[in-house]
């Protein structure tokens, strides 16, 4: 499946839900529940920040090959690479701990692989997920 949304402004749950009802997707609830949870924190970051005021586009993409899920971002929005971050202190309290940073973090927990590139312009987010 590959769905292009533009513009993105307001359309966070529109794009996670077309994510969500790809054919690709696994049916096992457990594993819906923590790609569901990745998936959020990816769209959430690209419409929130990738773009002033959302007028920007975001590609997505799903594809299932020997028991592996992958999901792809793309946008041409301000360039960031969220894997580059240093992962949290988990051991600080919450009130010790700068903001940001934990959704990704928990994306590279749950996920089986993630990577990111800066390809023509366009900041390229893949996640894969074995699901058998």
């Amino acid at each position: 499946m590959t769905a292009r949304f533009e513009p993105l402004a307001g359309r966070t749950a529109e794009i996670i839900e077309a994510l969500m009802q790809s054919e690709d997707m696994p049916a096992d609830e457990s594993l819906q529940f923590k790609l569901r949870l990745c998936i959020e924190e990816v769209v959430e970051n690209i419409v929130s920040y990738a773009y002033t005021g959302g007028n920007g586009f975001l590609e997505v993409a799903t594809s299932l090959d020997e028991g592996v899920l992958k999901l792809s971002f793309k946008d041409a929005g301000v360039r960031f690479d969220p894997l580059a971050a240093e992962d949290p202190d988990i051991t600080l309290s919450a009130e010790d701990r700068p903001i940001g940073g934990l959704g990704i973090f928990l994306c590279k927990q749950m996920m089986d692989g993630m990577s990111y590139s800066y390809t023509d312009g366009m900041n390229v987010l893949v996640m894969t997920k074995k699901t058998v």
